[in-house]
């Protein structure tokens, strides 16, 4: 690659530099071009129905400066303007800005297109960098800052001539390729504009600051931004403003530091639509500032939504590791990353709970530097399963969708089973296909499951067919004559045989019991750990056991389920032997 052909920018050093150590209290004012800058970077522009469509999206943002368009220089744009002239209700309280060249005819077009309005800025440009004033203008410094002063005056003429005396009108002037002009001649021609405009008799003036195309890093950026700040005339009528691009990737980070180098305004996009790269990311932005406890002043309580919206109508999809928004943002497939979140989610849920406002417990969730519900997305897609994942991800969504609380080891176990399958599947595997896999694993012979899911039958395609020597058909518990212990009668279907087998066993306790019924068949039986919850709160509630069993001398665990947590004990350990069964090969063989 030819590096050598390219230039680092010129050298910016501001040695009074006090941003570093400001800090944001506070968002500032918000102008969306999503309607000018966005849309003249779209393949396929905006028809006026799409454009009202967004444009209604933005006011219900609470958007209250926005960029229409370049009425000038297109007609749509001309009559998109005009239509809002006619239709006041659609922008209650908001500030309609309008682009122009510095040339008198589109002046005179673009104050045409506002008459009506009550409340108007009038944006115009020319850009002042070396490369533009040589090679695309052929104008001299003096030249450049005389075109912008003229632009002052062309506006204010126009102005008297169209607007209504009770026209709340102002005037915004952006130095084009702020970045790579030489600051001292920026500051001479946005001081001689401030001078033309005279703020203190027509009022507040934004003084708008492009890097146009973003070639320096963010902290320089931010010194060039405190350096005009702290030099610019009449510094308290000015309202200082950024639009920066997002050629380097880092525009998010540019704004938020020349916000703390003074800039009160930012000129942007939602999801950073705009011209190569795009302009600065509002949403990125707004929920930066949202995730440090500071009121972004915008609704962006339902992310979907405005992620929707602004797909339809620019015919571009948000990224699925776009910030905040995208279909993965509040995912971890990491083994370790699911262990924090499964953890750190329950420890607050406690505290939650302890407080009873989830607002008085701070957001302190490992990986997930907001709240999911916040922005209305679910806890379900927080945590996926892949070949990466390891047991937390699963027991969290085994617990998360089917209530089920797996024990540790039991965790290990199954989690090793899901990640063979999705080793083999290559995919990522959601929360049903992982209770399938439960269900073919430790309870196959179950039919008693559909309470517990919530789903239909027809929808519970098993990924294996049904299977296990042993089903418990039926039971009955007593206590022995002399009360000391259990007598067991049950009933098992046993796929080795026609019809059922009715077992009478004692034992100083159900499980013992039960052991010894099944030690009559040749399968011994001994519970090594027992575990149960119900799987939620009244009296119709189920009960869930897990049980490991040591069957013939391997270990195995079984699951059951039943509203007598008796009964799902028995289940338990008929799971656990039909899984020993089927390890030895003789799942339907006779012992």
């Amino acid at each position: 690659m030819p590096v050598a052909k390219y230039l680092r920018p010129p050298a910016f050093s501001y040695p009074q530099r006090t941003w570093p150590d400001k800090q944001l209290t506070q968002a500032p004012r918000w102008l969306s071009t999503d309607l000018r800058d966005g849309n003249q970077a779209l393949a396929e522009p905006m028809d006026l129905k799409r454009k009202q469509r967004l444009l209604r999206l933005l006011v219900g943002l609470g958007f209250k400066e926005i960029e229409v368009g370049f009425p000038a220089a297109s007609a749509l744009d001309y009559d998109f303007v005009r239509a809002l002239a006619d239709q006041p209700q659609l922008i209650p309280d908001v500030n309609i800005s309008v682009l122009t060249q510095i040339r008198p005819d589109l002046i005179e077009r673009t104050l045409q297109s506002v008459k009506g309005l009550k409340r108007v800025n009038v944006h115009i440009y020319n850009a002042t960098s070396p490369v533009f004033r040589k090679h695309v203008f052929g104008l001299t410094k003096a030249e450049i800052k005389t075109l912008a002063v003229t632009g002052v005056e062309l506006v204010c003429q126009a102005a008297q001539r169209y607007l209504d005396d009770d026209t709340h009108f102002g005037l915004e002037y952006s130095p084009e390729m702020f970045n790579d002009t030489e600051p001292e001649f920026a500051l001479e021609v946005c001081n001689a504009v401030i001078a033309a405009w005279q703020p203190q008799k027509r009022g507040e003036l934004i003084i708008n600051l492009p890097a146009t195309v973003e070639r320096c890093s963010p902290n320089v950026f931010a010194d060039q931004v405190q350096w005009l700040n702290d030099n610019l005339d009449q510094r308290e009528n000015v309202c200082l403003s950024l639009h920066p691009h997002n050629d380097r990737g880092s525009a998010v980070a540019a704004a938020e530091l020349g916000m703390r180098a003074g800039a009160q305004r930012i000129e942007g996009c939602l999801f950073g639509q705009g011209e190569r790269t795009g302009n600065v990311d509002l949403v990125t932005l707004a929920l930066n500032l949202y995730s440090q406890g500071i009121d972004p002043c915008l609704k962006l309580s339902d992310i979907d939504r405005v992620r929707h919206e602004c797909e339809v109508v620019t015919r571009m999809e948000v990224g699925p590791r776009s910030p905040y928004a995208g279909d993965l943002v509040y995912t971890s497939f990491s083994g370790s990353h699911q262990d924090a979140i499964r953890k750190v989610m329950a420890a607050r849920s406690t505290a939650v709970a302890q407080a009873g406002d989830d607002a008085a417990v701070a957001w302190q969730v490992p990986y997930l530097p907001v709240d999911p519900h916040d922005l209305s997305r679910s806890y379900e897609a927080v945590v996926r399963v892949n070949a990466q994942s390891g047991k937390a991800g699963v027991a969290y969504l085994m617990r998360a969708h089917y209530q089920m609380r797996l024990p540790k080891r039991l965790q290990k176990e199954f989690s090793a089973q899901v990640q063979r399958y999705a080793d083999g599947a290559g995919a990522e595997i959601d929360a049903y296909t992982i209770w399938q896999l439960f269900v073919d694993q430790y309870l196959p012979a179950d039919t008693q499951l559909i309470e517990v899911t919530g789903e239909p039958s027809h929808n519970r395609a098993a990924l294996t067919p049904k299977w296990g020597r042993f089903g418990l058909r039926g039971s009955a518990v007593s206590s022995t004559d002399r009360g000391q212990g259990t007598l067991l009668t049950v009933e098992l279907s046993d796929a080795t045989l026609n019809s059922p087998r009715v077992i009478s066993a004692q034992g100083k306790g159900p499980l013992e019991a039960l052991a010894n019924a099944l030690a009559s068949l040749g399968v011994n039986v001994q519970v090594l750990n027992y575990s149960q919850h119900s799987l939620s709160k009244g009296a119709h509630s189920r009960a869930v056991t897990y049980i490991e069993c040591e069957v013939n001398g391997v270990s195995y665990w079984g699951v059951g389920i039943d509203q007598s947590i008796t009964t799902a004990s028995f289940k338990a350990v008929i799971s656990a032997v039909n899984r020993a069964l089927r390890a030895s090969g003789v799942e339907s063989g006779k012992l």
